[in-house]
């Protein structure tokens, strides 16, 4: 009997261990959504990125992917961006779909301008740069190998 309840006592004591580990995992990893003000970006082709992808500015996460939906009359895809409220981005900002490496997970790019100008609540990011696949990029680079071999 008396084994029975240290046995339980050492399990509820694992369980809390794992459950403070669990929540500070969470905290600082920085897996949930920013909340903040939403902004769009319109791409031609966004290869893969999905919804609570980051939104980073020199490497540190100020927002998340939200949406992202095919507009019917340019074909474009529209990305709706969460972008904390801290951060108040220059009207000329651009944006570039980005990849943790070669195997790593997409996310969007915040390049800063230097516009005194303000990007309002709902505007739209002007200048983006589409994703670039790994295929797209050898393509281009066996297309200039062989361009001069006539």
């Amino acid at each position: 009997m008396g084994r029975n309840v240290i046995e339980t006592i050492m399990g509820g004591a694992v369980l809390l261990v794992a459950g403070v580990f669990v929540y500070f995992a969470y905290n600082t990893a920085e897996v949930k959504a920013v909340t903040g003000y939403e902004i769009e970006a319109r791409f031609y082709k966004i290869g893969g990125l999905s919804k609570g992808s980051d939104v980073r500015i020199s490497g540190i996460k100020v927002g998340t992917v939200i949406d992202h939906r095919l507009d019917p009359e340019t074909f474009d895809a529209v990305v709706t961006l969460s972008i904390s409220q801290k951060i108040k981005l220059p009207a000329d900002t651009q944006a570039i779909i980005s990849s943790s490496g070669m195997m790593g997970d997409k996310y969007v790019s915040l390049e800063t301008g230097n516009a005194a100008e303000i990007m309002a609540p709902g505007g739209l990011i002007a200048s983006t740069k589409d994703f670039r696949s790994l295929e797209d990029q050898v393509g281009e680079i066996i297309f200039l190998a062989t361009d001069g071999d006539d």
